[in-house]
């Protein structure tokens, strides 16, 4: 591995950590294990919904939608309760079931099982129509650069003409960072992010704070403080857990902002992680690449150059 080049993911990691998550609101959000009332993670969802809500809503009714890494489906039910047609793709078999226990009884979805590197996009978005919307809520961090890349580039001849693209992906204030062991996943910052969807062919048209996350992680990494300053049997995370979930939300959403500012006085950057939306729309040549078919010379230019890479 080059210098300077991040740790590679190894997928057989990641899938086997995702088919034994809990198919539940607080287990794909990662807020298990820390005391929390099961309402948190609606919390969390209700607060990102806004954010969701204010990106689409120039989409009609009539709008195709593709929500690929779907997890237990609450986006894809949401999508299929606002919009003509929603695709949902999703690869851990636990929270497959979920997907489809919970939007079985919407006309307009289709669910798959399937790895989302390997889905054929084209076939379901149509010879004719395209997907208006494509949400990937989580999902570039468990995929390194180079299938990131890949993954975009094969959104954009299935996206309609106005289509938007809303990515939500957990984020770090600088550089690259890539955990190992049994939880596999890579943290970028918005910077790093930025480069990676402009080399893929987008355009970044906003980034925005998912301040429903930041609060929620504010809350887990103080519950992890605590567990390793107190033992075990002392924690009392039920009781500790809902009273600075409760704290916190409270003083939401104005504690997202003043906390942070306040430790960053102080030298201390809190949370360490974050989370953003990015709206994207394909870049000018992307587009108009997209609206004139390649020789078949240049397609094997294309491929070639891709797989260089």
């Amino acid at each position: 591995m080059a210098a300077g080049t991040p740790p590679q993911l190894d997928y057989s990691k990641v899938q086997a950590y995702w088919k034994h998550a809990q198919p539940s609101m607080l287990g794909p959000y990662m807020m298990d294990g820390f005391g929390f009332p099961a309402g948190a993670g609606r919390f969390r969802f209700r607060g990102e919904l806004n954010a969701v809500a204010a990106a689409t809503r120039h989409l009609r009714p009539s709008t195709s939608v593709l929500d690929l890494g779907s997890g237990v489906g609450v986006w894809t039910e949401y999508f299929a309760q606002h919009f003509a047609k929603v695709v949902s793709v999703e690869a851990s078999s636990t929270l497959y079931e979920a997907l489809e226990d919970r939007c079985s009884r919407y006309p307009n979805v289709t669910t798959h099982h399937r790895d989302v590197l390997s889905f054929d996009l084209k076939s379901e978005s149509g010879p004719t129509g395209g997907f208006g919307l494509v949400f990937l809520g989580g999902l570039l961090m468990y995929l390194n650069e180079h299938d990131v890349r890949a993954l975009l580039r094969k959104i954009i001849p299935c996206l309609e003409p106005d289509a938007v693209v809303l990515c939500r992906e957990s984020t770090i204030r600088h550089g690259v960072k890539t955990l190992q062991g049994d939880y596999q996943v890579t943290y970028r910052s918005v910077e790093t992010y930025r480069s990676i969807l402009a080399g893929a062919g987008f355009e970044v048209l906003s980034v925005q704070a998912n301040t429903a996350y930041i609060n929620a992680q504010m809350a887990c990494e103080i519950i992890k403080k605590w567990k390793l300053l107190v033992p075990e049997r002392f924690r009392c995370l039920p009781v500790v857990g809902r009273f600075t979930y409760w704290a916190l939300r409270l003083g939401y959403p104005s504690s997202t902002r003043w906390i942070p500012w306040l430790l960053a006085k102080m030298g201390h950057e809190f949370p360490s992680l974050t989370n953003h939306f990015f709206i994207l729309r394909p870049g000018l040549q992307a587009a108009a690449n997209r609206r004139e078919p390649s020789s078949p010379g240049t397609q094997l230019a294309e491929e070639r150059l891709q797989n260089a890479h």
